[in-house]
């Protein structure tokens, strides 16, 4: 090898090495978070799946992975066990397990609420009868048993004087097949999931009837964006981008629900991209852009209906100790007010 050819070869090696540590450094320099959807990749996984593929999450420096999940509760128990650093989940399911687990060391806060009011409703095929929540006394109910709308039907119950109802538990495959076959009289579920997959079994939008717990006195909150205590702790920096890159995304998706759902089917390819669509805007349209939400503002909470969802929580879940709602939310990672604010579209006069 000649002199000149050994100084070009020693040259471009030295360049090869120089990028492969940029990368390296690029890399580590990422902060790796994991985080646990409260269920499949449908139309709302929108919200957390626009930002990793706009590239927000990376450009604040974080390595978001973001999975399916499987209720909740689940989202739940994994950010507690530490198996995931951030997760969605409903805030009732959150107090549930504070109030049970009083001793558990790892217990999530919520830093972000996204669905402004719980997405729970009843639902009855209108040929029932059932046109109000009065009319549900005596009837047989349908649900999972970890259903966010069964859980809190006792809340529900109160707020519309309700008695003497019986449930049937399922697996929630079945759910609304068996309010179509007439096995039951009313289910609970949450709208945009519940109400979508009635209609892919051949029941017409118009031919149900939906009792929304929000429009019938049940003011409590839906999901929210939980964090590890713990990864709080040692990376607040980390979650304040997080929730700030994920407003960024969040306007352009309410804005543009159909370009949101490019990203799920980029990340599910079998998904009904149409269902799903009508889906995301379901959930934009009844529990994200919602009167409470532009009165507390987009993110936020309101101290006494959180105070009142806690007392609510405790009593109807029957907890072993009473949910503490200051251990419950912090509010200080949130985006400022003006970004905040952009994220719900002014109101056409």
């Amino acid at each position: 090898m000649s002199k000149r050819t050994f100084i070009k070869s020693a040259a471009a090696i030295a360049t090869i090495f120089s990028l492969g540590v940029s990368t390296l450094a690029q890399a580590q320099a990422l902060t790796p978070i994991k985080f646990q959807l409260d269920w499949r990749f449908e139309g709302p996984a929108a919200f957390f799946l626009a930002p990793i593929a706009k590239g927000y999450f990376k450009d604040a420096k974080l390595d978001v992975t973001v999975d399916a999940g499987n209720g909740s509760g689940g989202a739940v128990t994994r950010v507690a066990q530490g198996t995931y650093e951030m997760g969605f989940a409903d805030l009732a399911a959150l107090m549930e397990f504070h109030a049970n687990n009083p001793d558990a060391p790892n217990k999530p806060v919520a830093v972000m609420m996204v669905y402004n009011d719980t997405p729970a409703s009843v639902m009855a095929l209108k040929k029932s009868g059932i046109k109000t929540p009065a009319d549900l006394s005596g009837k047989k109910l349908g649900a999972p048993v970890f259903d966010a709308g069964r859980k809190a039907f006792p809340i529900f119950a109160k707020a519309n004087n309700i008695t003497n109802v019986t449930w049937v538990a399922m697996d929630p495959a079945l759910r609304e097949t068996m309010l179509a076959k007439g096995d039951l009289d009313a289910i609970t579920g949450f709208t945009f999931t519940s109400l979508l997959n009635l209609e892919a079994r051949g029941v017409k939008a118009e031919d149900v009837t939906i009792l929304q717990y929000p429009d019938y006195g049940v003011k409590l909150y839906g999901n929210a964006i939980i964090v590890s205590p713990k990864f709080l702790k040692e990376n607040p920096a980390a979650v304040k981008a997080f929730l700030a890159a994920f407003t960024k995304a969040a306007k352009e998706v309410v804005a543009n629900p159909t370009q949101g759902i490019t990203y799920v089917k980029a990340r599910d390819g079998i998904i009904n991209v149409p269902l799903e669509e009508r889906r995301l805007k379901l959930a934009i349209d009844t529990v994200i852009d919602s009167a409470d939400a532009r009165r507390e503002g987009f993110g936020k909470i309101n101290d006494s209906r959180l105070s009142l969802m806690a007392s609510q929580v405790s009593d109807a879940f029957n907890t072993k100790t009473r949910v503490d709602r200051n251990a419950i939310w912090n509010g200080s990672f949130l985006p400022s007010d003006a970004a905040l604010n952009a994220v719900l579209p002014a109101k056409k006069k």
